[in-house]
């Protein structure tokens, strides 16, 4: 399965190591689900997981954004004719888009409706993607 992280879901894996998201991570770390990602999305995650917040250690950080950045699929996005809530978001849904994403998989669905605009992107809660993936879909 193909799927872009929004940088929430990110986040709340490494928050908590037990929850879906964390599972998703794993799977991704384990090269069992292929993420997709471009530099607007690799620079998102940077920023927003290195906030004082957050209070994650910097060397565990830096682990685990290497380990993502060696083994995510580099897509060229492909631009999209929409406007979103959080215009922040689309590189997200290019990305999905430009890479043919199963699912861009996110905890805040709401954020990737069109304000003007559609899209074909799939979008899908952490759990759910879990149990398609336990589905066999």
């Amino acid at each position: 399965m193909r799927i872009v992280l929004d940088t929430n879901v990110l986040i709340a894996a490494l928050l908590s190591p037990f929850g879906a998201p964390a599972q998703l991570l794993d799977l991704v770390l384990a090269e069992e689900l292929s993420l997709l990602l471009d530099d607007r999305i690799l620079a998102e995650y940077h920023e927003v997981a290195r906030r004082p917040k957050f209070g994650f250690a910097e060397s565990d950080l830096a682990r685990v954004l290497d380990a993502i950045t060696m083994l995510a699929e580099h897509v060229s996005a492909r631009p999209l004719d929409i406007s979103l809530p959080d215009p922040g978001d689309l590189p997200f849904l290019e990305v999905a888009a430009g890479g043919s994403a199963d699912a861009l998989v996110t905890g805040n669905a709401r954020h990737f409706v069109p304000r003007r605009g559609r899209h074909s992107v799939r979008i899908e809660a952490p759990r759910d993607v879990l149990e398609l993936l336990r589905q066999g879909r």
